[in-house]
C-alpha cells in the first residue's frame, strides 16, 4: 500500500537570478513498510525534501499526500493534529525535553493530542530499544545514542503512518551510528513501520531496502525501483 507520494514537488526561493531551486520538480513514492534512504550532497535539496514531506513547510507548487491525506490542503490546525498522530519525526539534534523524564519525552506526543498510552506497545518498544532501566533518567543523564533511543521510540509511539529521520546518526560516533541504525531497521520490521532516512553516509544507505539520490533539487537515481530508461540514460551518461 502507497503511505507517501508527492507530484511535480517544487521549492524555490528568491526570484530572477537569484532564484535557488531548492526542490525542482520531485516525483516519488513510498510504499508502507519501506526503509528509504535519501541521500545528497550538502545543499541537493535533501533535507528541503524532508521538510515538505513533513509539513514542516509549504511548496511552491506540487503536492504531498500521507496516508491518502494531501497536507497541503489542511489548515494550520488540522496539519499540526495530523502531524502529530501520522507523522513521527526523527532528528539529529534528538530534539528531547531536557526537564522531562525518558518516559514523559516518550509518551509527549500522545499527551499533547490527548490520548491515552497503549502501554502493552510501550512496553514493547521500550524493551526492543533497550531503556527499560531509563525510564525515570533525565536526558543530560544519557548518552547520545542512548538519547536517539528515546527519540525512536517517542517516533514509533503513536504509530505513525511514517517516520522521517533527518540525518539520525550525524552526531554519534561509528560504533554507536551502527548500533542506532540497526534499531531503526529492527523497530521498522519489528512494528511493520515506514521510515524515510535523510543522510549523506551512502555506506549506512546502503543498507536501506531502497537508496534514492537527489542533487540540484531533482531525483538523479533511485535504487530498489526501476527508473524510466531516459533517467538511467542520464544518471550514468
Amino acid at each position: 500500500m502507497k503511505i507517501l507520494e508527492t507530484k511535480d514537488l517544487k521549492k524555490y526561493y528568491g526570484k530572477g537570478d537569484i532564484q535557488v531551486k531548492a526542490l525542482d520538480g520531485v516525483d516519488l513514492s513510498i510504499e508502507e513498510g519501506e526503509f528509504t534512504a535519501v541521500v545528497g550532497t550538502s545543499g541537493s535539496g535533501k533535507s528541503t525534501l524532508l521538510h515538505m514531506l513533513g509539513g514542516l513547510d509549504y511548496a511552491t507548487s506540487g503536492t504531498v499526500t500521507v496516508a491518502g491525506k494531501k497536507i497541503f490542503e489542511l489548515n494550520e490546525n488540522d496539519l499540526t493534529i495530523f502531524r502529530r498522530r501520522q507523522i513521527g519525526f526523527i532528528f539529529q539534534s534528538y530534539n528531547l525535553v531536557p526537564i522531562l523524564s525518558v518516559y514523559e519525552n516518550i509518551v509527549l506526543p500522545l499527551e499533547l493530542d490527548g490520548r491515552s498510552v497503549d502501554k502493552t506497545f510501550m512496553n514493547d518498544i521500550v524493551r526492543t530499544l533497550g531503556l527499560e532501566s531509563k525510564l525515570d533518567n533525565l536526558p543530560g543523564q544519557l548518552s547520545g545514542g542512548q538519547q536517539q533511543r528515546v527519540a525512536i521510540a517517542r517516533a514509533l509511539v503513536t504509530k505513525p503512518a511514517i517516520i522521517l529521520a533527518d540525518e539520525p546518526t550525524g552526531n554519534l560516533d561509528s560504533r554507536t551510528t551502527q548500533e542506532v541504525l540497526g534499531l531503526l531497521k529492527l523497530t521498522g520490521e519489528r512494528f511493520h513501520q515506514t521510515i524515510v532516512m535523510i543522510t549523506h553516509n551512502e555506506a549506512l544507505a546502503q543498507l536501506c531496502d531502497r537508496v534514492i539520490h537527489i542533487e540540484d533539487g531533482r531525483i538523479i537515481d533511485d535504487r530498489g525501483k526501476s527508473m524510466p530508461a531516459e533517467a538511467n540514460e542520464e544518471v550514468h551518461a
